[in-house]
């Protein structure tokens, strides 16, 4: 594929590593001793689901976050890094982006009504496809370099 400066591969490569810049964002803006502390994110998810207009939503939330808001604010929080960090480094990305993928699907469908929110999912969630289809782990991984993945 002809492309102007970078490779095809190489733009995959691109495209994967922001969007870990993106996760790693994500990361680092929550306020994490409210979320541990406090519950803040999780009191906050669960007034949205609370609210949602889809019942199985609102189901799903009271049987599998509700009766776990602290070890479900850790996996939020911790999953967010190291979505980051591996698709950045490069390990383990098709994980990483299987793994997005389906946390971007679930905010996606927690914030339906939030159209700011759906954006930013809608696209973190095309990056994904796209990196994951583009097997963007053949440049500049650490995948590549161990031979993870060929």
């Amino acid at each position: 594929m002809r492309t102007v400066w970078l490779s095809g591969a190489e733009w995959a490569a691109v495209l994967r590593i922001g969007l870990g810049l993106w996760w790693l964002e994500s990361w680092r803006h929550k306020d994490r001793k409210g979320w541990f502390e406090r519950g803040t994110g999780i009191t906050w998810a669960a007034g949205i689901a609370r609210e949602h207009r889809w019942p199985a939503v609102r189901t799903g939330f009271e049987k599998v976050v509700a009766p776990r808001p602290r070890l479900m604010a850790y996996v939020v929080v911790y999953a967010e890094l190291a979505l980051g960090l591996g698709l950045v480094s490069g390990l383990l990305t098709p994980v990483a982006l299987v793994g997005g993928l389906l946390l971007n699907l679930f905010y996606l469908v927690l914030m339906i009504h939030d159209w700011a929110e759906q954006g930013q999912n809608a696209m973190m969630a095309l990056i994904s496809l796209v990196a994951l289809f583009a097997m963007s782990w053949q440049t500049w991984s650490l995948d590549h370099a161990i031979g993870l993945f060929p």
